[in-house]
């Protein structure tokens, strides 16, 4: 089943996050961690197609040309000086998306996403995917209760309106 919840929890979802959520939850047989062990790239290559759908551009490969650029730093004449990388983005530049699989908390991976979600230039949102199942554990409540711990202390403001996490 695919969970989710957006943060802070005294903010609903937006509907252009809601149909990211669609993606996921129509695409949940070919993606869920209980039955499959794909990678990261490869639950992106089964969204890929809803996500441009719903007006997202996606990563197609790990070249230069086919990743997603999202500036951070600028210098002279305006030229981007800085720039972090997202598995997708939607067409307005607010919402970033990254996938994760197995490193998403073995390597603090989704740590890694919310720091550059909170550099990343005109950003606002942040969906990050885990894995419901990874070895035998639980990522998506790891990393809920990180999150929750984040948002209920208050003791570090983040720049992004929201983040949503998915567990797939």
């Amino acid at each position: 089943m695919i969970r989710y919840q957006f943060f802070p929890r005294s903010q609903g979802i937006t509907p252009k996050i809601k149909l990211v959520i669609d993606c996921f939850e129509k695409n949940h047989d070919e993606i869920t961690s209980s039955a499959h062990n794909l990678n990261s790239n490869e639950v992106l290559e089964v969204l890929r197609d809803d996500l441009q759908k719903a007006y997202y551009t996606v990563e197609t490969g790990k070249t230069r040309d086919q990743k997603i650029h999202v500036p951070v730093l600028f210098g002279y004449n305006n030229n981007i000086d800085k720039s972090f990388n997202a598995d997708a983005l939607s067409e307005d530049g607010k919402i970033v998306i990254e996938v994760e699989a197995g490193r998403a908390v073995d390597n603090n991976q989704f740590l890694k996403d919310i720091f550059q979600a909170c550099m990343m230039f005109e950003v606002e949102y942040l969906i990050i995917a885990v894995r419901n199942t990874y070895r035998g554990a639980d990522d998506f409540i790891k990393v809920y209760t990180f999150l929750e711990t984040l948002y209920i202390s208050n003791r570090l403001i983040l720049p992004l309106k929201g983040i949503l996490l998915i567990g797939y």
